[in-house]
């Protein structure tokens, strides 16, 4: 198994609200895009990651099958951050993203909330493996807008659901299988804010390794506007 991760505050921001998570001794990979006032982003994607990457470790240690261990471990965290946010005024109705892979063999498990992304890159296609939750998204879905339309819609970043904003969270659970060759691609809006998913599989497929790819990938992004914070983490299965 290899990986490559990237992480850039973008040319618009102050502040990188995105956080990664490599954790390979468990096979958690992850990325979340954080949001609220002065800081409050970054602290409530950044506790997302580190309070699922020690929880999940200890379900896992305990024999708690994957799919349940990964969810469960995602509500903790959202329970966290929104004790952190109603503790704090600073902090009040922050949230963030997250996208988290636990890989079991030739299974991973995927959790979802919010608009980051994975992807799965297989034989020259690219696929999207998880479903934003997004005010844009659920437009298209009802036919009020076409692809092409939520692209430039101005309430394109505007969330459904997010860690943090509540008590109680549904996660979206996805289970795939995968090969060798296999490339999964987790990333923050910043990266599919500005890049579709052909030039995504254009860039990586012509890029000679996977560091080589996460960076073409940002710098593409940047180079399309950067207004917000990019994060890639590229997998090989």
């Amino acid at each position: 198994m290899r990986w490559a991760q990237l992480t850039d505050r973008g040319l618009v921001r102050s502040l990188n609200e995105d956080s990664l998570c490599v954790s390979p001794e468990i096979g958690l990979f992850a990325v979340a895009d954080g949001m609220g006032g002065h800081l409050a982003g970054e602290v409530a994607s950044a506790t997302a990651l580190q309070m699922l990457e020690q929880d999940l470790g200890k379900r896992l240690q305990n024999g708690e099958f994957p799919q349940h261990a990964l969810v469960n471990a995602v509500q903790g965290a959202n329970r966290k951050i929104f004790e952190l946010a109603g503790s704090n005024q600073q902090w009040a109705g922050m949230g963030t993203t997250l996208t988290a892979c636990l890989k079991r063999e030739e299974v991973i498990y995927i959790a979802q909330v919010g608009d980051s992304r994975a992807y799965l890159l297989r034989e020259g296609r690219i696929a999207q493996l998880t479903e934003d939750h997004s005010l844009v998204r659920e437009l298209v879905k009802n036919g009020g807008l076409t692809e092409e339309q939520a692209l430039q819609h101005p309430q394109r970043n505007v969330l459904t659901r997010a860690l943090g904003t509540a008590p109680s969270l549904t996660v979206d659970l996805y289970l795939h299988k995968v090969g060798p060759g296999d490339l999964l691609l987790l990333c923050t809006d910043g990266l599919t804010g500005h890049l579709r998913p052909e030039e995504i599989m254009f860039t990586v497929r012509t890029s000679p390794n996977l560091d080589t790819a996460a960076r073409v990938l940002v710098d593409k992004a940047l180079g399309a506007g950067g207004k917000d914070n990019i994060t890639v983490i590229l997998l090989e299965m």
